[in-house]
């Protein structure tokens, strides 16, 4: 199998992660068509070169990419593509999803003798802009190297973990630092804050040490100067990954009580109505209890 600059991608998925990578990939010279559930947010692809794409034409592009936000969106996209697929298409899935949902769809996808990939990726909104993600890869060998020249315009770097499902089991690994270290996070912001620090100076200060991160390093001048726009990461989306998390732990009868714990505190900030707010609006929970 072999795909090069000439073949034709079915993008599905405009939000905050697919529109950013569908723009690099038409940038880079492909013909990317797009779908969105809310068609609107196609509107700007298109305006930049993309193509507005028909499910029911799902079967005239080789590589179909899917960019969704959680397990019941994927299944129920699945399920309207899945008539119109033909053999030897390629699946490639940058959404986050449950482990179980994954080997599901994919067995789906082989019966239909099409191939189902695992690609959840790392590195935000701005990663995703600069093409510098990192993939963590499921499935079959040969079709992940096959894959190259589209992963190389979205991508700095893609690790082949396994398996169907050992890319997105990689991916709740890395939520669970993510999402358990943001709330920690917002505690040393708050705790500093009444220790009479600047916490402006808390990014640059740790910089390099121990306790530095990507994540220490975006959360906290968003925390310390309570700025939560332009929105990098949605507190339901760290909770779905965390949640996945907990559940493929009990699937081994392994216990994670720190994710246990990051999880109980972002399900109740979401329920303060933050759902759709960014993940450095977390610092409202700790501050809220004093």
């Amino acid at each position: 199998m072999h795909f090069d600059i000439q073949t034709k991608i079915a993008f599905l998925g405009m939000g905050l992660m697919g529109s950013r990578m569908a723009t690099r990939l038409i940038q880079a010279g492909f013909h990317v068509a797009v779908w969105n559930r809310t068609p609107s947010a196609c509107e700007q692809i298109i305006d930049i070169g993309g193509y507005p794409l028909e499910l029911s034409d799902i079967a005239d592009y080789p590589v179909i990419l899917t960019c969704l936000a959680d397990d019941s969106a994927v299944k129920s996209v699945y399920a309207q593509i899945e008539p119109f697929l033909k053999t030897d298409q390629v699946i490639v899935d940058f959404s986050s999803l449950s482990v179980d949902q994954t080997t599901q769809l994919a067995d789906q996808a082989q019966s239909k003798r099409c191939h189902w990939i695992d690609s959840p990726v790392s590195g935000g909104t701005a990663g995703a802009e600069n093409g510098t993600l990192v993939i963590f890869a499921g499935g079959q060998e040969n079709i992940i190297q096959d894959l190259s020249l589209i992963y190389n315009v979205l991508s700095q770097r893609v690790t082949r973990m396994g398996g169907t499902g050992t890319g997105q089991a990689t991916k709740i690994c890395n939520q669970l630092i993510v999402a358990a270290n943001s709330t920690l996070i917002a505690e040393a912001v708050a705790l500093a804050t009444q220790a009479g620090v600047d916490t402006t100076l808390l990014a640059p200060a740790l910089a390099g040490g121990f306790a530095d991160s990507k994540p220490f390093q975006i959360l906290t001048p968003r925390m310390a100067t309570h700025t939560f726009e332009p929105i990098q990461w949605k507190v339901q989306t760290l909770s779905k990954d965390l949640n996945n998390a907990l559940t493929l732990a009990e699937k081994f009868n392994l216990d994670i009580p720190v994710a246990r714990q990051a999880l109980s505190q972002l399900k109740s900030h979401q329920q303060q109505g933050y759902a759709e707010a960014d993940l450095a609006t977390v610092i409202y929970q700790v501050e809220s209890k004093r």
